[in-house]
């Protein structure tokens, strides 16, 4: 037989590995973050540029919740200016099968959530057409 795993989810939330590493890296900002540090290193304006829509203060905050978590790591360079590197460390470039798989898994299925909102959104407003 196979190895026993661990359940899916913990009882306990404080205790529970997916709940706690998810919570980092799921949030739409790791994830576009680390698509653009994926292929080489980049300075802190460069990433602006890549994820245009995301404020500064905000891509602040996730570089370092990702540094933080060891995921990202930033390097300051002696330049006047000082100017500042971002990359992903070992641990977080280890992500970049699971993300290539989630990636992939959404491009083959997002006409289908696409659909399945569109749907669902439609029954609701029928739902509450009658009920009115």
């Amino acid at each position: 037989m196979g190895t026993r795993r661990e359940p899916f989810l913990s009882s306990d939330p404080a205790e529970c590995p997916i709940r706690d590493v998810l919570s980092e890296i799921s949030g739409k900002w790791s994830i576009l973050i680390f698509g653009a540090l994926i292929e080489r290193p980049r300075r802190f304006g460069e990433l602006r540029r890549e994820v245009p829509d995301v404020s500064q203060r905000m891509l602040t905050q996730t570089l370092r919740n990702l540094q933080r978590s060891g995921l990202v790591d930033r390097r300051v360079f002696d330049t006047v200016p000082p100017s500042v590197e971002y990359s992903l460390t070992e641990m977080g470039k280890s992500l970049r099968q699971p993300l290539d798989a989630l990636r992939d898994w959404s491009e083959a299925h997002h006409a289908d959530v696409r659909a399945a909102r569109a749907a669902f959104d439609a029954r609701r407003r029928d739902t509450t057409t009658v009920d009115k």
